[in-house]
C-alpha cells in the first residue's frame, strides 16, 4: 500500500518529531542530551575551544558555509538552470519556489520560537537569527532533498535518483553536525531542522513532482496533436 511506502512514513514520522521537539521547545523545557552533545564537541582543558586541531575547526566552518544562503543559493541555481536547459521547465520552477517559500517559513519560524542560541560554549561562527529550528539543517534538507528529487524525476533512473539521495543526505548531515560543533546550534535545533526539511521536501517533492508529470504529458499531447514529433 501507498500509505505503508517510506516515502510516505518517512515525511510524516519527521511531521510528529517537529511538532514534540516544538512543543518541547516553546514550553521552556531544556533537553538532557542538549548541553551533552554540545560538550562532546568541546576541549575538556578548555571548553572554549571545539576538539580538535584548527584544520579540522576550518573544515567545519567549510561545511558549515555550504548550508548557507549563498551555498544553498548556488546549488539552487545551478540545478534549476541544468533541470530548464534539459526541458524540465516545471521542475526548475518548482525547486526555486519551494526554495524560497522555505526560506521565508524558516524566517518566519525562527521569529516565532525566538530560542537563544547556546550560552554554555564560545560561538566559533558569526550568528545574526535565532536558534530553533536550525536554518542550516532545515533549508539544507529542503534544497538538497528536492535537487535529488527532481533529478530522480527528470533522470527516471533509480541508480541515479539513490546516488543523488545518498550525496544528498550525506551533506545534510555534515552541514548539520557542524553547526552542533561550531556551537552555535543546540542538538535539538538540528534535529528540528532536519524533520522539518523532511517533511517539508517530502510534501514539495511529491506536489511538484505531480504537476511537472501532468504538465509533461500535456505537451506531449499537444505536439502529438499537431502532428509533431514527441522529443
Amino acid at each position: 500500500m501507498f500509505l505503508l511506502q517510506p516515502r510516505f512514513l518517512l515525511p510524516v514520522a519527521a511531521t510528529f518529531g517537529f511538532v514534540g521537539l516544538a512543543i518541547f521547545v516553546v514550553s521552556g523545557r531544556d533537553f538532557a542530551f542538549d548541553t551533552t552533545l554540545v560538550m562532546l564537541f568541546r576541549d575538556a582543558a578548555d571548553p572554549s575551544l571545539p576538539i580538535g586541531p584548527a584544520w579540522v575547526r576550518e573544515m567545519m566552518r567549510d561545511l558549515t558555509a555550504l548550508g548557507s544562503f549563498v551555498g544553498l543559493g548556488i546549488a539552487t541555481v545551478i540545478a534549476a538552470l541544468t533541470l530548464r536547459l534539459c526541458g524540465y521547465r516545471a521542475l526548475a520552477i518548482g525547486l526555486v519556489v519551494n526554495v524560497l517559500a522555505a526560506t521565508a517559513a524558516s524566517t518566519l519560524l525562527k521569529l516565532a520560537f525566538g530560542r537563544e542560541r547556546p550560552d554554555i560554549v564560545e560561538h566559533a561562527a558569526l550568528t545574526f537569527t535565532a536558534s530553533f529550528p536550525s536554518g542550516h539543517a532545515f533549508l539544507s534538507a529542503v534544497v538538497l532533498l528536492g535537487i535529488a528529487g527532481f533529478v530522480g524525476i527528470a533522470s527516471r533512473r533509480a541508480d541515479i535518483a539513490r546516488l543523488c539521495l545518498w550525496i544528498a543526505w550525506a551533506l545534510i548531515i555534515a552541514i548539520g553536525v557542524s553547526r552542533i560543533y561550531l556551537g552555535v546550534h543546540w542538538p535539538s535545533d538540528v534535529l528540528g531542522g532536519w524533520c522539518l526539511g523532511v517533511a517539508w521536501s517530502g510534501l514539495a517533492i511529491f506536489l511538484i513532482g505531480r504537476y511537472a508529470a501532468r504538465t509533461e504529458a500535456e505537451m506531449v499531447q499537444a505536439t502529438t496533436a499537431r502532428g509533431e514529433p514527441a522529443i
